[in-house]
């Protein structure tokens, strides 16, 4: 299949690093790569190896990973073991609605649209329009824009919709968001958050309780790279230790 002018492309060098660009006829600077002839990449089928600003790369068409891997970042990002996590035991498909509470830098917003494309929709709040400027640019550039509406204000004053199939939160203070979650889920519905602090995990498993929600669990997702060689096999001393605790309810009521 042919680069076509306009698709947003995945190169790939020998080490595995990844870079994002877009088929164009502009010279450009590409972050960690160098000033690149985006040119070259019109004359060529995907999976062709050129060489760009030195290094030789192949050219994919990119995967949600990809973009995951790329993403143009403000802050922490929820992590693709955390975002997988989510998705699943939320129960998020093809045609979910889903709340999402805390825009960020966009990489769970990104996971979820994916999860939710075609005929699903992901609502993302945050207090701050100038928040969601990066987020936008993030969901734009993996070509999900339109299944992400994104709205100002705030989950834990009002979530507008209703019959909602998840409610995602990615903020200081989930605890404060239960009642209006419960409001806005349906029968069956869940809702998922993600906290950095044991005392966070406390305060959300507490309020969810209270609430009512049921098969209520609190989980931290270690994950270890496995460096494999000739010579065996070992442990990455680099280990992902902890990013946050994701705590899981059900909505009953």
């Amino acid at each position: 299949m042919k680069v076509k002018k306009g698709d947003i492309v995945i190169l790939i060098d020998k080490d595995g690093k990844k870079y994002k660009a877009e088929a164009t006829d502009l010279t450009m600077k590409i972050k960690d790569l160098g000033v690149v002839d985006l040119g070259k990449l019109l004359k060529l089928e995907y999976g062709d190896r050129v060489t760009l600003a030195g290094t030789e790369v192949v050219v994919l068409k990119p995967a949600v990973i990809d973009h995951l891997d790329t993403l143009e970042r403000k802050a922490q990002i929820i992590l693709p073991k955390d975002a997988a996590y989510i998705i699943l035991h939320c129960d998020v498909h093809s045609r979910s609605v889903v709340v999402e509470g805390g825009s960020g830098s966009g990489a769970l917003t990104v996971a979820l649209a994916h999860a939710v494309a075609p005929d699903g929709k992901v609502i993302s709040y945050d207090i701050r329009e100038e928040h969601q400027v990066v987020a936008k640019r993030n969901v734009a550039s993996a070509g999900l824009s339109d299944l992400v509406q994104f709205k100002i204000g705030d989950v834990a004053e009002a979530i507008d919709e209703a019959d909602v199939d998840a409610v995602v939160l990615d903020i200081p203070d989930p605890w404060r968001v239960v009642e209006n979650a419960s409001r806005a889920l349906r029968l069956g519905g869940h809702i998922a958050t993600y906290t950095p602090t044991t005392n966070q995990v406390e305060q959300t498993v507490n309020a969810l309780r209270e609430a009512g929600f049921r098969e209520i669990e609190a989980v931290e997702l270690i994950l270890r790279e496995m460096i494999v060689t000739e010579g065996g096999v070992r442990p990455s001393f680099d280990m992902l230790g902890h990013t946050g605790y994701i705590c899981i309810g059900r909505w009953v009521r």
